[in-house]
């Protein structure tokens, strides 16, 4: 690693490789069928082998977990389920003698309703400034039985939940764009701004490297909250003219947070940015906001190469006009597993490896979802009762929600629980992925698994990978090519049908080569 501040050399997040680790879902250290930092801990050394730079860790602080661990009861407590603080502390500790940073979740749009300022701000009454700290309405008609508003939640139903006052009758209406159990923060009150300041400082303060900035584009809301034009009710809908999210006070709030960031020089603040516009997009990693920011538009692009090309083009316009980093990513635990993605079955695996490939090949940073390397499929056949999402509740039980893609990881052996825990997994895992287990693909040079890491390890060593442009290259029509700064060289096929390779040295391909003839649905890197 380079010292803080180390001003000889680009930041190390500039062309990291991270690991996402949903934790509750990577492995269980004590036998309750829940993943923990325990069992992350047992298993740095296979992050290690794997070769990625740095852990994202999903949100592991004190929390009623009614979201997965979303809805945050005290920011500077880790969870007694995924083993306290000290847990974490060792973690840290590990991770760092190995070479590998650690980045944590920090969700500042919104805290449990089981946080104290909440529980105060419900006892306390209309108008304190307990209230203040959170967005509380009266509601509409007569009796105030309306909502104040008519913004839909983001997991179905209303936005608005209505309490009772402490003089027992029914009273003012609390926002919460998410869950009821997640209640938004009013960012336009210093107490919110300083004491996520502090959050921040505690963990950077015990050797956290950075945090991914849950809902970034959220936090900041229009004035006088006003209806929307169009009320969408689907599940995890994202549009650029909705007033609930990118609104323009959010980068107020994030060149506050860069400031803190800016005390601790090798640390990195990493954004969730659903937002289309690259115009819009960019001013969230302005030089005085974040460093990074999540853009999916190569996770939501099918296997089309005209589509992938645009979605490369887009990733990296929009942040070329400020100077900034892109990222890349195929998956992450909000969104179905790529295998399903590209088709299921063989041809999805195959359709991963090239992904896989494109994605390492292209400048900027990289996130890998955890089971990703194993190329593990969405499960799609879960049984109702397991269902633990709140998006399936609240849906009216139509929608099945994100549990598809968080089902625990297997490390050996068999059903039922593949050596993630000795207990019952807290999500049942097919007897299916026997196959895909990482003992077995360890010990199989054609896995999944085994392309990663020598993937990840020429990223890392060769020189060829230089530099933060791309020239695309001609392409037999279904196919794409670009040309890194450095010299490297990457091919996808994307038809159904062998393609003869172009000049150059084979460094590494999703599929065997024969007579130069790159097979269909793969990728090659040519030096």
């Amino acid at each position: 690693m380079s010292g803080p501040g180390d001003a000889s050399v680009d930041p190390w997040w500039r062309s990291a490789v991270f690991y996402q680790v949903y934790p509750r879902s990577f492995a269980d250290s004590n036998g309750d069928g829940v993943g923990d930092l325990g069992g992350l801990r047992e298993k740095l050394g296979y992050l290690e082998l794997l070769g990625v730079d740095a852990l994202w860790i999903c949100p592991v602080m004190r929390s009623p977990m009614a979201d997965g661990g979303y809805d945050v009861s005290d920011p500077r407590d880790i969870d007694p389920l995924f083993g306290g603080l000290d847990a974490l502390d060792a973690v840290i500790h590990e991770a760092h003698f190995r070479q590998i940073r650690v980045t944590m979740d920090l969700v500042p749009n919104h805290t449990s309703n089981r946080h104290p300022w909440f529980q105060a701000a419900v006892a306390a009454g209309p108008g304190s400034p307990e209230r203040a700290r959170y967005l509380f309405r009266d509601g509409r008609g007569p009796d105030g039985a309306v909502p104040p508003n008519n913004w839909p939640s983001v997991f179905g139903g209303p936005a608005w939940t209505r309490i009772t006052e402490p003089n027992g009758r029914p009273g003012q209406w609390y926002l919460h764009i998410f869950a009821p159990e997640q209640p938004d923060l009013n960012w336009e009150n210093e107490e919110v701004a300083a004491d996520f300041e502090r959050t921040m400082r505690f963990w950077l303060d015990r050797g956290v490297d950075g945090f991914r900035i849950d809902v970034a584009h959220g936090m900041a809301k229009p004035e006088g909250l006003p209806d929307m034009a169009h009320v969408d009710t689907r599940m995890l809908v994202h549009d650029d003219s909705d007033p609930r999210f990118n609104n323009p006070g959010v980068h107020e709030i994030h060149r506050r947070l860069r400031k803190v960031m800016d005390e601790y020089p090798d640390a990195v603040a990493i954004g969730e940015v659903w937002v289309d516009d690259n115009t819009r997009f960019g001013e969230y990693v302005r030089p005085d906001e974040l460093h990074l920011a999540f853009n999916f538009r190569l996770a939501e692009a099918p296997f089309d190469v005209a589509k992938i090309h645009a979605a490369v083009d887009n990733s990296l316009a929009a942040v070329a006009a400020v100077g900034a980093t892109p990222t890349w990513t195929l998956s992450n635990h909000d969104i179905e597993r790529e295998v399903t993605r590209y088709g299921g079955g063989g041809l999805g695996q195959a359709r991963a490896r090239a992904m896989m490939m494109l994605e390492l090949a292209l400048p900027g940073s990289v996130f890998v979802y955890n089971g990703s390397e194993l190329g593990l499929p969405n499960v799609d056949d879960l049984p109702d009762e397991a269902l633990q999402d709140p998006a399936w509740e609240r849906s009216g039980r139509t929608v099945r929600g994100r549990d598809g893609c968080r089902v625990p990881l297997p490390w050996e052996g068999a059903p039922p629980n593949f050596g993630f825990s000795t207990g019952r997994p807290w999500l049942p895992m097919p007897a299916s992925w026997t196959g895909l287990t990482v003992e077995n693909q360890l010990e199989r040079l054609d896995s999944m698994l085994s392309l990663y890491r020598m993937a990840i390890e020429l990223r890392a060593g060769r020189p060829e990978f230089a530099g933060m442009g791309i020239e695309w290259y001609g392409a037999p029509p279904g196919c794409l090519a670009f040309r890194r700064d450095g010299g490297l060289v990457c091919v996808l096929n994307g038809t159904d049908a062998p393609i003869t390779l172009p000049a150059g040295e084979v460094l590494l391909a999703s599929a065997p080569i024969s007579a130069r003839k790159l097979p269909a649905n793969s990728t090659a890197w040519l030096v």
